[in-house]
């Protein structure tokens, strides 16, 4: 038996695995006091995210298809990289790939636990600053569309729902927050 909290694990058994994610299986005692089952999915990276900013204020997207979803999503640029390496490492292999940007300047603005009722999923966003570009380097398992726009463009894309990926969305708030602010390094 392990407690958790208010909860008690009494057995834990993984349930599956691929080379992205482990489901596991707990026979739990919730904080009621009742008997159950609990899955949770344990993320074997972390997710970055990135929005790179020009000195005009343009941004770009990706689009793609999402399996999981059976849809097309226009995001920022994000992946994920290894726990064992410093986010901002990942974010930078991530925009280099996805949109061929490289960045002088760096800022974390962000850090976000994504469906926490169900997973460990960490997420780490950036802006990009001091912009730099090349062609694009996608994984071999990734079919992209990069769209560059102003960053306004896509904030009111969020606002509308047209853009709906949990990162991109929480990203685009808080970079406008800080914006609107002066918060964010020029």
């Amino acid at each position: 038996m392990k407690k958790r909290g208010p909860w008690t694990t009494l057995s834990e058994r993984k349930a599956y695995e691929t080379p992205w994610i482990a489901v596991s299986h707990h026979e739990v005692i919730d904080p009621g006091g009742k008997q159950g089952v609990y899955g949770v999915i344990h993320f074997k990276h972390i997710a970055v995210g990135i929005i790179p900013l020009d000195e005009e204020l343009n941004t770009w997207i990706v689009g793609q298809y999402r399996y999981p979803l059976e849809t097309y999503s226009w995001e920022i640029p994000e992946g994920g990289g290894k726990r064992d390496i410093p986010a901002v490492e990942s974010a930078k292999r991530e925009l280099r790939e996805e949109v061929g940007i490289t960045a002088d300047r760096w800022t974390e603005v962000l850090q976000m636990d994504l469906s926490n009722s169900a997973s460990d999923e960490h997420a780490v966003i950036f802006v990009a600053q001091g912009l730099s570009f090349h062609e694009p380097e996608p994984d071999h398992d990734e079919e992209l569309e990069q769209r560059k726009l102003p960053f306004d463009e896509l904030y009111q894309m969020v606002l509308r729902g047209e853009v709906r990926d949990s990162l991109t969305v929480a990203a685009v708030l808080k970079v406008k927050l800080m914006l609107m602010e002066g918060k964010l390094p020029g």
